[in-house]
């Protein structure tokens, strides 16, 4: 009952976020084009995310999903607040990452010690979750992660 609410809260929020907050442009290019990409790039790495997970693209959204795939961080309502509160170990400050955040401790409580892993392996990479990755879609995977010690 608690992932249906978490969301709906998400289904709910997303619309507006990505209108009034997003300012990035969306990235113009499809699921399909990304299968096109060298295996290991991160291009490729994105389209084989979201082809595994039977996701589209969501305008202005992609580098939630660049985050998953570098991160390796799954899909489940409580990976996906881990995923916020390693951004939030990464130095990453939003409305947006505040609020998963909030809900999410409240909602999870017996899942701290899963976020806190998740936040100290953060604070451990360089900072990255504000680089342009739609220019990086043919650098491999591995590269990203080695450099920024993701």
């Amino acid at each position: 009952m608690k992932d249906l609410f978490i969301e709906k809260m998400y289904e709910w929020s997303r619309k507006p976020y990505q209108k009034y907050i997003k300012r990035n442009a969306p990235w113009d290019i499809t699921k399909e084009e990304l299968l096109d990409f060298p295996t290991g790039s991160l291009g490729r790495g994105i389209g084989d995310f979201l082809m595994q997970n039977n996701f589209d693209i969501q305008e202005k959204l992609e580098d939630h999903d660049v985050i998953h795939v570098l991160t390796n961080t799954g899909i489940s309502v409580q990976d996906e607040i881990a995923m916020q509160y390693y951004l939030l170990g990464n130095r990453k400050k939003s409305l947006y990452l505040f609020l998963v955040i909030l809900s999410g401790t409240l909602f999870y409580p017996t899942e701290i010690g899963y976020f806190l892993k998740k936040y100290k392996k953060g604070q451990k990479a360089l900072p990255f979750y504000y680089l342009d990755f739609s220019k990086m879609l043919l650098t491999p995977i591995e590269s990203i992660q080695t450099t920024f010690k993701i």
